[in-house]
């Protein structure tokens, strides 16, 4: 059996392999195109293929039923193969199949990762939601981005990175039975998209992007595009596109960009571009930021910085610049690709010199200031106030009753700040707290718990009204339930540092008289005949003409 078959089969390599070589792939299919003068097709134009390679395991007739449509039989593949016996294929021998034969489900495409403001526009009802991780895209769905960004994996790995103030449209996504060979269209019809696509050798996969403009046929590379009313730009930093206008492609090769202006009267352009810039050595793993990165002077007059997480690909950021240096600001605990590009004239982006990143930002403990341990306040806000140690840290007070804090009665917001209130007020009794550091969003250092006890307090005092009556100026108050007496301020000033008159009055009104053409300020606080106090309430200016 196996002298028999390996013969037959080197033949029709063989054969597929000349065949191959004597049809250039055409710009509609990125397939190999076989001869039909050996099977059941016509041998007057060129049938499209996919040629399966045999897994070990797998079997002809298994391989059939998952890949054939149900109106194409096993049979009837053998025969175009001009194979008789399919139990004399195994492991690493390949089967020609017409692409017409292959089974077609739509295969969507998801989100990955989105930044910002990213809305997904829905192909069959129109409606707009906001798009999240994991989102399913499917054919006929429009991506619109605004502020955001937004990373797209198509079903065989590839991968679309969307830029802020784009619109893309998904027209095609079908995946042809399970191998994973699928063909995708898309549609940008403005903005910038930044893709990486499998290689068309690893499946056959079709990826295909139309703009108002140009057509971009994609044969397994990494490449920016951008469009806009003006025309579309690409840029191919890997591999290469066959780019144009439709049926006047060019094929576009690392390293070049070219340009297609929606004026008829200017063709197609080609370009080398810019080359990636040195970037100056930078430590493998940074544990300070901000950290600078650097890099050789050039001739361009500005440059871009793009950071992409390296294992979800999310677009963290991306500025361009003048100059030569660059900080990188706060960024989370992780690995991270920097690319930095050169940008021409137009603002068309070169070839990206890359560096790999880790960041690895360890929180430190900070030093608590005020209250002291055990201290005494009548204030029901009391401000927490410490030191931080580290870099790039963001802190909060924690409160709890208790010392293992396992019940928190209030915090404060995270922020990169040394001082805070309680995000609401604290009532009479004994009360802990700590101060929590976080940096790189996963490191976190807390302190030592203090003990704070807060007095009991009376609600500040806001004046509701004032009557002026020829000279005197009459001022009414809003009644405090448990308060006794009030205590009454009157400055010229706002700030209360020279006190011209107080008193303790039992109303909640009092008559004044005062000079006219003169500015005066009031301000009240509630008294009791317990360690119940009140702050003082808003200053409220008065004035007679």
């Amino acid at each position: 059996m196996t002298e028999t078959r390996v013969p037959r089969l080197s033949a029709l390599l063989l054969i597929v392999s000349l065949l191959t070589c004597a049809f250039p792939a055409g710009a509609e299919l990125s397939v190999t195109r076989g001869s039909a003068g050996q099977s059941d097709a016509s041998s007057a134009s060129p049938v499209p293929e996919w040629i399966y390679t045999l897994h070990p395991g797998e079997s002809f007739s298994e391989v059939a039923n998952d890949l054939l449509a149900q109106n194409y039989s096993a049979s009837r593949l053998l025969q175009y193969n001009k194979i008789s016996n399919g139990a004399i294929l195994g492991a690493g021998d390949a089967v020609r199949i017409p692409l017409a034969w292959l089974k077609r489900q739509p295969q969507p495409a998801k989100a990955t990762t989105v930044s910002g403001t990213v809305q997904l526009i829905s192909g069959t009802t129109g409606r707009k939601i906001p798009l999240s991780e994991d989102s399913l895209i499917r054919v006929g769905d429009e991506i619109l981005s605004a502020s955001g960004t937004a990373t797209i994996e198509l079903a065989d790995g590839s991968e679309v990175r969307i830029s802020p103030n784009s619109r893309l449209l998904f027209n095609r996504l079908t995946q042809y039975g399970k191998a994973g060979m699928v063909d995708t269209r898309l549609r940008l019809n403005h903005g910038e998209i930044h893709t990486r696509v499998k290689p068309v050798m690893e499946g056959g996969a079709r990826f295909e992007i139309e703009t108002p403009s140009a057509v971009a046929a994609v044969r397994g590379t990494a490449f920016a595009l951008q469009t806009s009313g003006k025309g579309t730009s690409l840029q191919v930093t890997e591999g290469e596109v066959d780019f144009g206008a439709p049926g006047k492609t060019r094929r576009i090769p690392a390293g070049f960009g070219a340009s297609l202006s929606t004026n008829s009267n200017h063709g197609l352009s080609i370009r080398r571009l810019p080359p990636a810039p040195e970037i100056n050595p930078l430590p493998p793993t940074l544990t300070q930021l901000p950290s600078t990165m650097t890099w050789q002077d050039s001739r361009a007059p500005m440059h871009r910085v793009d950071i992409f997480e390296a294992d979800s690909g999310r677009w963290v950021e991306s500025r361009k610049m003048t100059g030569n240096s660059f900080d990188i600001g706060r960024l989370d605990n992780g690995s991270y690709e920097i690319h930095l590009a050169a940008l021409d004239s137009r603002g068309i982006a070169g070839m990206p010199g890359v560096i790999p990143v880790d960041v690895a930002l360890q929180a430190r403990m900070a030093s608590l200031v005020s209250p002291s341990d055990g201290d005494t306040v009548n204030d029901d806000m009391p401000e927490f106030r410490w030191q931080l140690n580290g870099d790039n840290e963001v802190a909060r007070v924690e409160i709890a009753e208790d010392k293992d804090f396992r019940n928190l009665v209030a915090t404060s917001e995270w922020a990169p700040e040394t001082s805070a209130l309680p995000s609401r007020p604290l009532g009479p009794g004994k009360y802990y707290w700590r101060v929590v550091t976080e940096a790189g969003g996963n490191s976190v250092a807390t302190t030592e718990a203090r003990q704070l006890v807060v007095n009991g307090s009376l609600p500040p005092v806001r004046i509701i009204s004032v009557n002026y009556i020829d000279s005197q100026v009459r001022v009414f108050w809003e009644k405090i339930v448990t308060a006794t007496d009030y205590r009454l301020q009157l400055a010229e000033e706002p700030g209360f540092n020279n006190i011209i008159k107080e008193a303790t009055l039992s109303d909640t009104t009092a008559a004044l008289r005062l000079i006219p053409g003169r500015r005066y300020f009031v301000r009240l606080k509630a008294l009791s005949d317990g360690p119940l106090q009140s702050r003082w309430g808003p200053g409220r200016e008065l004035y007679l003409e």
